[in-house]
């Protein structure tokens, strides 16, 4: 029987994909609309698309026609249109105090010209908001703007005391960048003169790549990048409430900027990311962090004992019984407990093969296993560049705590720069980041850290499950992968083979060979691909 009479069926097809399928998608509406939407679809019998209809186009009250009539229009209009949507939310929820619901409604914001010190922190949330960056791989960083080369030039810096040192610091860093960039592209095209087969595309994105990749270690945590974020409302709001708490004046203007543009398109969603209670919550954030930081201060001020790049300091003893009864929980009807102590008796052959008739069906990567591997957890202590963090960092499934970026563990220093005859000059650029630093720390550690070139070695520590070792060190040590992170990639899979070889057996998608040209492969993949695109489309 058809819901909806040919009228309604007129009114509602602007706004759904479809009107006979029970999956169908939103559109031209407000995302402050499709989320009050949804916050009501959750408590009534009705369809969505019933609701919507009869409790939102049809009644009066809501203004519906006013806000979908402006949503597409510019200036005053929008202004308007933006308001009575805040306000049809607000009529909707009365009584619906629920947090979750700023997660039914989502923007896109970009945020440009911000920091690499600010972008790591725009990117640290690890639900609700997926960013995607400027690459240093794919993109130079030498281009200049009325002369002058792109890093953060704030007042906290400008009108310090150490403003002359902070300038020259950065220029010398991006000097040195740009010297070496033509040489070692040459260097490196003797290295790996191109095949006939490459096409000439490939081959000039390859060494491009390549270039990129020796060469970011020079560039300071300063350098501007460009960031792209969607997220949910929720998320967002809980983004700018901790960059309105941070040290760093950079973080709370991108706050300001940020509120003030999603207050336009999801204002509901975003209004208490600064009000009075956000702002005891604020003070309660920085009034801990201060506390703990005199704490470590008093007890932590020794000399650091020398560590690897990549530390396993923690992991379940039990891991394989928690995860061969947890393989098993769902296909029984027993209490855990029970099951644990039955697995406990197995044989070491019962076991292997329980293990290998979960795991050893994988294919590919893509192939993920199940989630009964979430169930053994591992801590590892990373001391290596801040280009490998900023490039492990995307992945959040786990937990993540890092210290300040500083100069005090050493850099790397790339072979191709030791091979090619430039590591001279990388090594003074490295020395005199080091000063800068060192001084400029007498004043502000938050702010030192950003005259700190990405080689320089950086402390972090990461908490995860099994199920996200495996897919981490699948996919950061593919062929294509910055060589850098696919080395920590392969060292946590090593660490992880230490004290459990049976399991990590089956992670076997982990790629330990080293290459010349790491993007070659991809580069001619892309290739084929575009001339696919070509022969489908013209």
């Amino acid at each position: 029987m058809q819901e909806f009479t040919l009228d309604e069926q007129k009114v509602l097809s602007p706004f759904v994909t479809n009107l006979d399928s029970p999956i169908f998608a939103l559109r031209n509406m407000p995302e402050v609309v499709m989320g009050a939407m949804f916050s009501r679809y959750s408590r009534t019998t009705k369809s969505l698309r019933r609701v919507l209809l009869d409790e939102f186009i049809q009644n009066k009250e809501m203004g519906f026609s006013e806000i979908v009539a402006y949503s597409g229009s510019n200036g005053s209009e929008q202004i308007i249109a933006t308001k009575k949507a805040e306000e049809f939310y607000d009529r909707v929820l009365v009584g619906y105090g629920d947090d979750s619901v700023a997660e039914l409604g989502g923007a896109h914001i970009a945020c440009e010209q911000v920091s690499m010190i600010a972008s790591k922190f725009l990117e640290d949330p690890r639900i609700g908001i997926s960013p995607l960056e400027k690459s240093t791989r794919y993109v130079y960083f030498n281009q200049k703007t009325n002369g002058k080369y792109s890093y953060y030039r704030g007042f906290e810096f400008l009108d310090s005391n150490f403003a002359d040192e902070y300038l020259k610091t950065n220029d010398m860093l991006f000097d040195a960048y740009s010297k070496l960039m033509d040489p070692l592209g040459k260097y490196i095209m003797e290295k790996f003169p191109k095949d006939s087969e490459i096409s000439d595309r490939a081959y000039q994105s390859t060494i491009r790549a390549k270039v990129c990749d020796s060469l970011r270690g020079l560039l300071p945590a300063s350098a501007l990048t460009n960031l792209g974020l969607f997220g949910n409302g929720r998320a967002f709001e809980y983004l700018m409430l901790k960059m309105f708490a941070s040290n760093l004046p950079e973080n709370n203007a991108i706050a300001n900027g940020m509120h003030s543009e999603l207050s336009k398109i999801i204002p509901s969603f975003v209004k208490r990311a600064n009000d009075s209670h956000a702002k005891a919550t604020q003070e309660y954030l920085k009034n801990t962090k201060e506390a703990i930081s005199k704490i470590a201060n008093e007890k932590l001020s020794i000399k650091p004992d020398r560590s690897p790049e990549v530390a396993l300091v923690n992991y379940d003893a039990d891991a394989e019984d928690k995860i061969l009864s947890a393989m098993l929980y769902s296909h029984a009807d027993l209490p855990l407990s029970q099951i644990k102590l039955i697995v406990s008796k197995l044989s070491n052959d019962e076991r292997k093969n329980l293990i290998f008739e979960y795991l050893s069906r994988r294919q590919n990567r893509r192939h993920k296993p199940g989630r009964s591997l979430e169930n053994a957890h591992y801590t590892f202590d990373f001391l290596a560049n801040f280009g490998q963090y900023r490039d492990l960092q995307r992945h959040r499934m786990l937990t993540l705590e890092r210290q300040l970026l500083t100069c005090n563990h050493g850099f790397d220093l790339p072979n191709e720069l030791i091979e090619g005859g430039f590591d001279l000059d990388f090594k003074e650029s490295m020395q005199s980041a080091k000063d800068a630093y060192d001084s400029i720390s007498k004043h502000s550690k938050d702010l030192a850290q950003y005259v700190v070139p990405l080689a320089y070695k950086y402390r972090w520590y990461a908490k995860m499950n099994l199920r996200e070792v495996a897919h981490l060190t699948e996919l950061r040590s593919m062929q294509q992968g910055h060589p850098d992170y696919r080395r920590v990639a392969q060292k946590m899979f090593f660490e992880v083979q230490k004290v459990h070889p049976e399991f990590a057996k089956y992670i076997k998608f982990v790629d330990l060979k080293d290459y010349g040209l790491e993007r070659l492969e991809a580069e001619k993949k892309q290739d084929k691909k575009l001339e696919d695109l070509k022969k489908k489309y013209g």
